[in-house]
C-alpha cells in the first residue's frame, strides 16, 4: 500500500513518523505533502526514504490511500485541488480531521457524477509517532480486505478498533482526548510526589512506571480494575485512606464529566 498524507501538522506528522518506525508500509511508499518546508524537511531528515512535495496534487496521485491531516477549515479548499487528480475506482479516502464526518466528507468528495471511493475516518491520537497509538477506524464502501488492510496497518502503530460512526465522538473522547486526561493525571501526581518531598523528576518517573504496571496489570488479568483495586486495598490500610479523600473530592465524577464534555459539538 502507497499512503499520501496530506499535512504535516501535528497528527500528519505523527502519523508519517510512526509509519515510517513500522514494517506494513515501506517508507519510500509515504508520501507527504504540506504548503510550508520546515516540516517537511524535519520528517525528511529523520526519514530520508520519505516522499515530501509542497503539491498535494503530486503526494495523492501515486497513493492507493490519501489520509486528510489539514485543519478542520481547509478540507474544503484541499479536496477542490485534489478531486481531479483522484481515481476512486482505485484510491480510498480518509480523514483525521476531529470533527467530520463521512456523510459531509462525501458530499465533498462528490465530483458531481454520484461516484464516491472508500471512505474512512480514522482518529488515532498523538502517541501514533511513538507506535502507541489507540487508533479508531470507521468506513463506508469500503471491503473487508481493505479494512483488514487499514487495520493492520494502525495495529502496528499501537491498536486499531474498527467500529460504527456513531461511536466516535465517545471513543474519541475516551483516547484522542483522553491522552491529555491521563497526561493531567501524571502532572497532578507529580505535583503530590513534590508536595511529599521527591524530586519533580523522580516523581515523573515514578508515576509513568506506575501507570505501566498498572495497565500491565490489567491486560495479563483481564479483570475489572475494581477487582485488581481490591487486591492492594487492606482494611484500614493507606490506600483504601487515599481512594476515599480522591472520591471525596470528585476523582470519578470529574472523570466522567470531563468525558461526557469533551463529547459535545
Amino acid at each position: 500500500m502507497k499512503i499520501a498524507i496530506i499535512g504535516a501538522g501535528n497528527m500528519g506528522g505523527a502519523l508519517a513518523r510512526g509509519l515510517a518506525k513500522g514494517e506494513c508500509i515501506p517508507t519510500e511508499n509515504i508520501f507527504l505533502s504540506n504548503p510550508s518546508t520546515p516540516k517537511l524537511e524535519a520528517l525528511k531528515s529523520e526519514f530520508p526514504e520519505i516522499n515530501t512535495t509542497t503539491d498535494n496534487s503530486i503526494a495523492a496521485t501515486s497513493a492507493d490511500m490519501v489520509v486528510l491531516a489539514v485543519k478542520p477549515w481547509k478540507v474544503v479548499e484541499v479536496l477542490e485541488e485534489l478531486k481531479p487528480h483522484l481515481d476512486y475506482s482505485r484510491q480510498a479516502v480518509a480523514s483525521m480531521v476531529g470533527g467530520l464526518g463521512i456523510a459531509q466528507l462525501d458530499e465533498w468528495l462528490d465530483k458531481g457524477d454520484g461516484v464516491l471511493p472508500a471512505t474512512y475516518i480514522i482518529i488515532p491520537n498523538t502517541a501514533i509517532a511513538t507506535m502507541s497509538s489507540m487508533t479508531f477506524i470507521a468506513s463506508q464502501r469500503s471491503t473487508t480486505e481493505l479494512d483488514n488492510t487499514l487495520c493492520e496497518v494502525f495495529n502496528e502503530l499501537g491498536e486499531a478498533m474498527l467500529i460504527d460512526e456513531g461511536a466516535m465522538p465517545a471513543a474519541t473522547s475516551l483516547a484522542s482526548c483522553g491522552i491529555a486526561y491521563a497526561l493531567r493525571y501524571i502532572r497532578a501526581a507529580m505535583e503530590g510526589g513534590v508536595e511529599l518531598g521527591i524530586r519533580a523528576n523522580d516523581a515523573k518517573r515514578i508515576v509513568m512506571q506506575t501507570l505501566r504496571g498498572a495497565v500491565d496489570v490489567l491486560a495479563a488479568s483481564d479483570a475489572h480494575p475494581e477487582a485488581e483495586i481490591d487486591r492492594v486495598t487492606t482494611p484500614g490500610g493507606l490506600t483504601i485512606r487515599g481512594l476515599n479523600a480522591m472520591e471525596a473530592a470528585g476523582f470519578t465524577h470529574s472523570v466522567i464529566e470531563g468525558l461526557r464534555a469533551s463529547t459535545k459539538r
